[in-house]
């Protein structure tokens, strides 16, 4: 919380998790602000804040809901991206049943994440399972990555930001457990593309981060392109009280100086998809050029915000309650 001075409000410089009680989170600073999103079952939303701190008191802007049947339940894994001056909302929807669940993407019409947005297309086969979108940015060319048959990760071509143009590729990963490979996040860094993703069933305590990573130049529809690390990236912390960490994405600090991942965990072991919350924390980079994402932090831990991040003194944004629906 601030802390009072007089009559001004300083602004406290940490931060303590959850950000969100939602789970499957997305994180983005853009243009003074961060955008934050999680599942939310019957609509898509979006939390603003100009602090990291601040998501937590945000009030949610509603920015889609479906008349559609088949598409306006089970509305999960949320990720928004700017391209030539549209937002592309990616995300999982279906009709309530396990076997429902499919691909879809929004096209705002202006330039601002918070919409208003129009429906634009299902991608993928039609017909077959599939959930966690998540887009692939390499020079000019789109790719689109998710969970498909099986709970295994696929991959496509995209001609636009709103067509699958080529047959799903099946990407063979390790993860610690036989059952799920899953909510795939791309991280890139001096011609790498690392893609992390989840591994076991999000309810257990046992969930966690793997990856694998892509060469400059290598073609990322040959799956032998992808080189598997050998281990769990970021899993559980017993002695913190954190559990089933995973379902990541990344954004960089205000002053684009550090690099932070946003992640849902929980502090139960039990086996149950009850509590999960949206976390951040900031990582670091190995001497090999890979990520570092250490261990999760407790809920007690006070964390510093992101360098450049003005912190919880900042008056929050008087629209920031509207519904763009």
């Amino acid at each position: 919380m601030p802390v009072r001075a007089g009559e001004d409000l300083v602004a406290d410089q940490t931060f303590r998790n959850p950000l969100n009680p939602g789970p499957d989170p997305f994180l983005i600073f853009h243009e003074g602000d961060y955008y934050l999103s999680s599942s939310q079952n019957d609509c898509l939303r979006i939390w603003k804040a100009p602090s990291l701190a601040g998501l937590t008191a945000a009030q949610p802007v509603t920015v889609w809901q479906d008349g559609d049947p088949s598409r306006n339940q089970d509305m999960w894994a949320p990720s928004f991206h700017l391209i030539d001056g549209h937002w592309y909302f990616y995300y999982t929807a279906g009709d309530g049943t396990e076997e429902g669940h499919r691909l879809y993407v929004l096209k705002s019409r202006g330039a601002d994440p918070l919409g208003p947005y129009d429906f634009a297309a299902q991608l993928g086969a039609p017909d077959v399972w599939a959930i966690d979108p998540e887009l692939l940015r390499l020079g000019d060319r789109l790719y689109l990555t998710w969970s498909g048959p099986d709970n295994l990760l696929q991959i496509a071509p995209m001609s636009d930001p709103i067509t699958v143009s080529g047959p799903a590729v099946y990407l063979e990963s390790q993860g610690g457990c036989e059952e799920v490979r899953e909510a795939p996040a791309i991280l890139q860094r001096d011609g790498t593309t690392f893609l992390v993703y989840s591994t076991c069933d999000t309810g257990k305590p046992d969930y966690q981060l793997w990856m694998r990573s892509l060469p400059a130049g290598a073609d990322p529809l040959d799956p032998g392109s992808w080189i598997q690390h050998p281990a769990a990236v970021f899993t559980r912390d017993d002695a913190a009280g954190v559990f089933g960490p995973g379902s990541n994405g990344f954004f960089r600090s205000p002053d684009g100086r550090e690099d932070w991942i946003v992640y849902h965990g929980k502090e139960t072991a039990d086996y149950t998809y009850d509590g999960r919350t949206t976390r951040a924390q900031k990582y670091t980079w190995n001497p090999d050029g890979t990520p570092n994402f250490g261990t999760p932090a407790a809920l007690s831990a006070d964390i510093p915000l992101p360098a450049g991040d003005p912190g919880v003194g900042v008056a929050p944004d008087p629209t920031a309650d509207a519904s763009r629906v």
